[in-house]
């Protein structure tokens, strides 16, 4: 992160030969990228893969011994550690994309935050198995200065995942950002919307899930990062909501006109099918374990009451911030709203984990009950959803009094619209009763 604000505006800061070829491809299909084609190209490329080396050598040097690549587990073997490197690789490239090179976040001062962030999300979760190295100049690197034991399969390979990856970027980059490519300034579609909002949930919901599985030490941490990196990347395509509480909320503020029932309705179905995968991914990988620790229900010695404070609470604070400083024109960040929205994430899953699971998002509720026992999928399903949908009227409930100098009007009476709202809001805070799970 640091060298990318530091180095960003004299070579463009891609430091990982998997960037630099998803930027080639991006200019070579007519994208806002030029003067990368050709001999800078191959050039960027080998300072960098000698820059991983040299690191390698200089590490090794101190420590008088290298790292090996490749899996962290006998376990895991080249499907679970390809389909990471290829993932964790294109979420990257696909950040440095859009906050970097899109027109619409130019200029910004987010953008090292954000694919720093990216790093941070996938080295705790998809580390534990792959290594996490999602940069063919890292996977060389560290291979070539551990010469002792040199393994020329892995590195090759993960070199070859990161590149699919960066491909793969770029492809999606130009459906998303089609505006980039022409000369005309086009919105975005719902369907490119729907898909922006598949994306941002898909590596939200991975992330909790290989850290979980992982049992990580900083697993608030790097969820908020894959939040935040994803927010900063797509909220100029869909307001990245990444979350059906969070798009109910933005629908009842009364702040927000393109955002329609029926929008409403393809976000919170797009956001759900991709927790759905983003769970199957996260089996996959871990398919000769145990995946039982990633169910849903409440932690330890706590029960549904607790779970629903805890759930309530948090969806309550991360939508009210979401509402605050995204939507309001009063209080909204142009910068600092990635950082604020998933630092929401990193408080509730540090407080509230050990109770509840900490998921405040029926997307993630959904993915973590996918792989728990059959019997309480549909009842812990509806019980985490009805807190979380709470959590979120509440919020637009408390962010209508306290914002209400967003309204430009002299009349303090409320309109049928605000009236129409309280009285829907009201209706869905009542039926939030508990269920009791099945033994």
């Amino acid at each position: 992160m640091v060298t990318i604000y530091a180095l960003g505006g004299i070579s463009g800061g891609h430091f990982n030969p998997a960037v630099t070829f998803a930027l080639g491809i991006v200019e070579l299909i007519g994208g806002p990228v030029k003067g990368l084609l050709g001999r800078k190209l191959f050039l960027y490329w080998a300072v960098q893969i000698a820059g991983g080396i040299a690191a390698g050598f200089c590490y090794r040097s101190i420590f008088a011994h290298g790292i090996s690549v490749g899996p962290t587990a006998a376990e895991f073997g080249v499907p679970n550690v390809g389909i990471l490197e290829i993932i964790y690789t294109f979420m990257l490239c696909f950040v440095v994309l859009n906050v970097a090179v899109a027109k619409e976040n130019q200029p910004n001062q987010y953008f090292g935050l954000a694919i720093g962030g990216v790093i941070f999300a996938g080295a705790y979760g998809a580390g534990a198995v792959c290594g996490g190295c999602f940069n063919p100049a890292v996977a060389l690197g560290l291979d070539i200065s551990h010469f002792s034991h040199f393994n020329p399969k892995w590195s090759p390979l993960y070199a070859l995942c990161q590149l699919i990856g960066g491909a793969l970027a770029a492809g999606v980059f130009r459906f998303v950002r089609s505006s980039n490519f022409t000369d005309a300034k086009e919105e975005p579609t719902e369907s490119v919307m729907f898909l922006s909002e598949f994306l941002g949930t898909y590596f939200l919901v991975l992330t909790v899930g290989l850290n979980v599985l992982a049992k990580s030490p900083a697993a608030g941490y790097s969820i908020a990062s894959s939040l935040m990196s994803m927010i900063y990347a797509l909220s100029s395509v869909s307001g990245a909501h990444f979350n059906p509480a969070v798009t109910l909320a933005v629908l009842l503020s009364g702040r927000a006109p393109d955002m329609t029932l029926k929008r409403a309705a393809g976000y919170v179905g797009a956001q759900l099918t991709a927790g759905k995968l983003a769970s199957m991914t996260y089996v996959f990988v871990y398919s000769d374990q145990s995946t039982s620790s990633t169910s849903l229900g409440p932690g330890g010695r706590y029960g549904l009451v607790a779970v629903g404070v805890v759930e309530v609470a948090f969806t309550f604070l991360l939508c009210f911030i979401v509402l605050s400083v995204a939507v309001s024109p009063r209080t909204m960040s142009t910068s600092k709203y990635g950082f604020c929205i998933g630092a929401c994430v990193t408080v509730g899953g540090n407080a509230g984990g050990p109770i509840s699971g900490g998921a405040f998002n029926p997307a993630v509720a959904l993915g973590l009950a996918a792989t728990g026992p059959f019997e309480h999928i549909i009842v812990m399903i509806l019980t985490y959803w009805g807190f979380q949908f709470a959590g979120g009227a509440l919020a637009v409930l408390l962010f209508r009094v306290t914002h209400a100098a967003d309204v430009d009007s002299g009349d303090t009476e409320l309109t049928k619209a605000d009236i129409e709202v309280n009285e829907l809001l009201k209706a869905v805070v009542q039926v939030n009763e508990p269920l009791k799970p099945v033994v």
